[in-house]
């Protein structure tokens, strides 16, 4: 038994563009739709979800997930939305990003053979890398007008834009290799439906069109709203670049706060599209964070969701215990709980003084570790007066003036932290 598709990415705000009569071709039986991802890199970033959540929602309705690494498309790269070429890969990059790209999508789709649905992953590279140009041009190029192709937006745009150099021929075939991966999967594999983001509607339709005219059958086409943030700037970006998946990329408590930080207006939005909550549980939450929104309760959920989807449950209790210890209470103990990557993203930017392993091992003492070797405080006098003030935490814990600081304090077997106030923050390093 089925259930509807399209009604349940409809209320969650993920539906763009459909082409008539796809919900009433969903709802007849179980079918097969892709997603297409071109292995640019070694991870996916947060871009990417939208697809792999849209997959995610047609395989839990009772579908079957093609999950389609662009291969081929990746050697030639889609200018839907570019305004420059993109640089080509070569074959021994690209199976290695589409190998790191299968591990990430297992995440989120099941990919095990004990179902009918199972999700599937393939590589458009296995099927183009045989067709020689000739037959390419003479079996499929045949079929689609050049006037049919120059009235697709992302052709329009990309030869109306400022850019000198233009569109050259190999990003101008990109649709009709696109097209040819629908086409090749709606007759091998059964596959009626290709989603995507909207700016991929016209790549979609020539695909349709293929199916049309040499499948003498009928594809379908659905996208999905590109994701944008209430204050304009670019979603999934911040200073230091994308938010990866790959933890060695965006580790788990940057990824953590990123949803953490996302505002009230892009927080009811997200929690639709980047999480599996019901409707009712939704709902719920977002009536409790109109009334005490103080709480940020709908931005702990999302964080909370998608930390634990995309990395574990042990990587999201770090990232809160990280954040606390930023932000809250937290003790000595908490601070040495963490490893050293998340130390260091927590306290990025935060001055820092070198001081000797040396030091440490026969005690320093706390004037020298305030002023006398570090000029963390201005003076001696200074520090002095800060630990009669009581002002002064070694690792979060007030000390006194006799306070020796040891190996004992030290976090990650290099790190201090001390703090004078509440706001000001200081790192000790030992070398």
């Amino acid at each position: 038994m089925v259930k509807n598709f399209v009604e349940e990415i409809t209320w969650r705000g993920m539906l763009h563009d459909v082409m008539p009569g796809t919900e009433e071709h969903l709802l007849e039986e179980m079918r097969a739709a892709y997603v297409g991802i071109d292995p640019t890199a070694d991870s996916l970033h947060i871009g990417h979800l939208v697809g792999v959540m849209m997959l995610r929602h047609f395989q839990l309705c009772g579908h079957k997930p093609y999950a389609l690494v662009g291969g081929a498309t990746g050697m030639i790269g889609d200018p839907s939305g570019k305004s420059t070429e993109r640089n080509l890969l070569d074959e021994e990059t690209l199976r290695h990003n589409q190998e790191a790209l299968k591990n990430q999508l297992a995440k989120f789709l099941d990919f095990t053979g004990n179902t009918e649905n199972a999700a599937v992953l393939v590589n458009n590279y296995d099927w183009m890398k045989n067709i020689s140009f000739l037959d390419f041009i003479r079996d499929t190029g045949k079929h689609i007008t050049v006037n049919y192709m120059m009235s697709k937006d992302s052709v329009k745009k990309r030869l109306s834009s400022d850019a000198a150099e233009g569109m050259s021929f190999t990003e101008f075939t990109y649709q009709l290799v696109q097209g040819y991966d629908f086409l090749h999967l709606y007759k091998n594999f059964s596959c009626t439906l290709q989603m995507g983001g909207s700016d991929q509607w016209g790549n979609i339709t020539t695909g349709t069109e293929l199916i049309r005219r040499i499948g003498n059958g009928k594809g379908y086409a659905l996208t999905c709203p590109l994701i944008t943030k209430a204050d304009g700037t670019k979603f999934g970006k911040t200073e230091s670049g994308n938010i990866w998946l790959d933890p060695n990329l965006t580790s788990p408590y940057k990824f953590y706060q990123y949803w953490l930080n996302t505002s009230d207006e892009d927080a009811e939005k997200y929690i639709k599209i980047f999480t599996f909550l019901s409707r009712e549980e939704i709902e719920s939450l977002v009536k409790n964070h109109v009334q005490e929104p103080h709480l940020r309760q709908l931005q702990k959920t999302l964080a909370e969701e998608i930390t634990v989807m995309v990395h574990s449950r042990e990587d999201l209790e770090n990232a809160v215990k990280a954040s606390e210890v930023l932000f809250g209470k937290s003790t000595a103990s908490d601070l040495k709980s963490l490893n050293e990557a998340t130390f260091l993203d927590v306290f990025e930017g935060v001055p820092q003084a070198e001081i000797s392993r040396e030091d440490i091992e026969n005690g320093l003492d706390m004037i020298a570790a305030l002023a006398a070797k570090t000029n963390f405080l201005a003076s001696n006098a200074e520090a002095r007066r800060a630990l009669k003030e009581n002002a002064v935490a070694v690792n979060k814990e007030k000390v006194g003036e006799d306070y020796l600081i040891t190996r004992e304090d030290l976090i990650n077997d290099k790190y201090v932290i001390l703090n004078k106030g509440k706001r000001n923050t200081y790192i000790l390093r030992v070398v």
